[in-house]
């Protein structure tokens, strides 16, 4: 079962705000978690194979990613009686490195981590969740539950916090809705900072740490589900055009028929009792081929912006 996901505490956040803006613009602030814990795991080992070797985009902290995957792992592990190893590191681009390079076989990634994958080496397109019947989801601004903002305009000379600089939702799209306004992230704010994943941006708002961020639809309701407080102390104040969901995507270079296993695989996980426990405790209701133009307008939106580093 997916446990409660935990996070770094509110003054670990802070410390490392603090102590990592060394060498960045005094109102832009980086930092990374001193732990990434673990960076590989294995969840499932029935024999001495090669194992299947998975990366999962840091969405979510490290640790919330073992909490709510490695059932799913766990799982399709056991279908292909084949270990299963999580491998992780802190930012997107560093898990696309892993499956351009061929460390991992299969990876889930962001949505502009696929397009800017897939235009640079070929990641391929594998299969998609599907949640509330659809393929999408939005980039929503969070403020907290007492701020007076009502829109980005009003987050002008506050605090912000960024996701990942490679995040469609907790970075191009944010910085889309500040050049609208004829300015740049590090002009607009007063300060900025990096979290690395959606669940600490969730948090840092929810505990005051940033004014605003704007994070992953699909991460806010699970976490909200989950945790009534979250609604209670954050407020969406608004919701971004829709975008392709996050896809479930592999090296290009793999196997053909290892690729159509997996895929197969993940179709079906909704057909069996296990499965469907698993799916819905991710918030998932089935995995489905989608077509590469769901992401046309990410992939319109990442060039337009520009912010990949």
């Amino acid at each position: 079962m997916v446990g409660h996901l935990r996070v770094w505490g509110v003054i670990a956040l802070c410390v490392c705000a603090l102590v990592a803006c060394n060498g960045a613009p005094p109102n832009r602030v980086d930092f990374r978690f001193s732990q990434v814990d673990p960076a590989s795991a294995t969840i499932y080992s029935p024999n001495d194979t090669q194992p299947l070797r998975v990366a999962v985009a840091a969405v979510i902290s490290p640790k919330g990613n073992v909490e709510s995957y490695s059932d799913l792992l766990a799982y399709i592990g056991r279908k292909l009686n084949r270990p299963v190893q999580l491998v992780q590191r802190q930012t997107y681009a560093e898990v696309n490195d892993l499956i351009k390079s061929g460390e991992v076989d299969l990876g889930f990634v962001c949505t502009s981590a696929y397009v800017i994958g897939q235009r640079d080496f070929g990641m391929e397109l594998l299969v998609a969740p599907q949640v509330n019947g659809e393929t999408v989801y939005y980039s929503l601004l969070i403020v907290p539950s007492d701020s007076p903002a009502r829109a980005m305009t009003d987050l002008r000379g506050k605090v912000f916090a960024f996701t990942d600089p490679m995040s469609l939702t907790g970075r191009v799209y944010p910085t889309s809705l500040v050049k609208s306004l004829d300015a740049s992230p590090e002009t607009f704010f007063a300060r900025l900072f990096f979290t690395y994943s959606h669940d600490n941006a969730i948090k840092a708002v929810a505990n005051k740490v940033a004014d605003g961020a704007n994070v992953d639809s699909l991460v806010y309701d699970f976490f909200v589900a989950r945790d009534s407080s979250i609604a209670q102390k954050t407020r969406v104040v608004s919701r971004s055009p829709a975008f392709g969901i996050p896809p479930v995507v592999v090296n290009p270079k793999l196997a053909p028929q290892l690729k159509e296993t997996l895929r197969e695989l993940l179709l079906h996980a909704n057909a069996d009792a296990e499965g469907q426990t698993i799916l819905r405790n991710l918030m998932i209701e089935r995995f489905v081929l989608v077509s590469d133009r769901i992401y046309d307008s990410a992939r319109a939106l990442e060039l337009q912006v520009n912010v990949v580093q």
